[in-house]
């Protein structure tokens, strides 16, 4: 068998290549992976260290149409993790979060039908939705994205149904929460906020800090995707819930507690133009495929935190750079 994995030097990209390659898929157990990356500032071959040599390296841009006839072509699988997706890149400039998240996923989804992809599974956030003030979202829930980045998802996701629907190329979708773990690039909150407590820096809390999100183990939201990739159905889309639902305050006050830091520490800043306050996933329909999330959050966030503190020559570097 063999996959191509677009975005796989990115975070969670990154994350699914060295459990692939490392064993921890069985069924896809011996499979020969092609990891296609741009290498844009969050990409960063160092997150492919402990499997280096374990996979085939395209230095390549997903909206390149002329490349992905040449790479696509042989491959039984396509998982899509290429995007933009930093919220407030996206309200500062979204030229590149639409040049990426719609017309590089609509270039990626010509090349899959043109080579006669067997599978195609688009990543995708929880974000696309906009804001839920009760109850979870199902996968029938309307689109109504509030910020460029998940305006741009959707358009993503809007395509790969489209083309399902047109040509019956064979997509999934999959829509996730918010990600935490090792490897993530410190501008998204939880490594922005450690690696600003071990340094001594203040940690920028938005508005009242209670806007909610849905927390899951980048390993665990991995583990769906896996489960979609096997058994998903063409055409359907699939949420990857996760296993903490906390407001910002309630995760800041973890991550204090986590590293012996005070309230002091924090700095309130002006909240984020557009915030959307509460995102929540119904994943029941996953759930009956047999997929469940392995990793509880408290337990998932100390190893988190812990990897952090040990690997500061993985992220000094990028911070000093940004």
């Amino acid at each position: 068998m063999r996959i191509l994995i677009t975005g796989g030097a990115g975070f969670v990209g990154s994350q699914y290549v060295r459990t692939v390659l490392t064993g921890g898929y069985p069924a896809f157990a011996g499979a020969r992976v092609t990891v296609l990356d741009r290498l844009t500032y969050a990409g960063n071959l160092a997150n492919l260290a402990p499997v280096e040599g374990g996979y085939d390296f395209v230095h390549g841009d997903i909206c390149d149409a002329g490349l992905l006839r040449e790479v696509v072509p042989g491959h039984d699988l396509v998982i899509n993790f290429a995007a933009e997706s930093h919220v407030d890149r996206s309200i500062d400039g979204a030229g590149e979060f639409v040049r990426t998240n719609v017309l590089g996923v609509q270039t990626l989804l010509d090349a899959c039908l043109a080579a006669g992809v067997r599978k195609v599974v688009q990543v995708s956030t929880d974000e696309v939705y906009g804001s839920i003030d009760t109850g979870s979202w199902d996968e029938t829930a309307p689109l109504a994205p509030r910020s460029p980045y998940s305006a741009a998802k959707a358009g993503g996701d809007m395509l790969a149904r489209a083309y399902f629907v047109t040509h019956g190329l064979p997509v999934c979708i999959t829509r996730c929460g918010n990600n935490y773990g090792p490897y993530q690039y410190p501008e998204k909150i939880i490594p922005l906020f450690v690696t600003n407590l071990i340094e001594g820096r203040p940690v920028p809390l938005y508005g009242d800090g209670k806007n909610v999100r849905d927390w899951i183990h980048v390993a665990d939201h991995c583990r769906g995707i896996q489960r979609v990739a096997e058994a998903g159905e063409p055409g359907e889309v699939y949420h990857i819930a996760g296993t903490a639902e906390l407001s910002n305050l309630e995760l800041t006050e973890r991550l204090l507690a986590a590293l012996d830091a005070g309230w002091d520490r924090v700095e309130w800043v002006a909240d984020r133009k557009g915030h959307d306050r509460r995102y929540s996933l119904d994943d029941r329909k996953l759930r009956a495929l047999g997929y469940a999330p392995e990793i509880p959050f408290e337990e998932g966030l100390a190893e988190t935190v812990r990897w952090y503190v040990d690997n500061p020559h993985w992220w000094k570097p990028l911070r000093a750079r940004s």
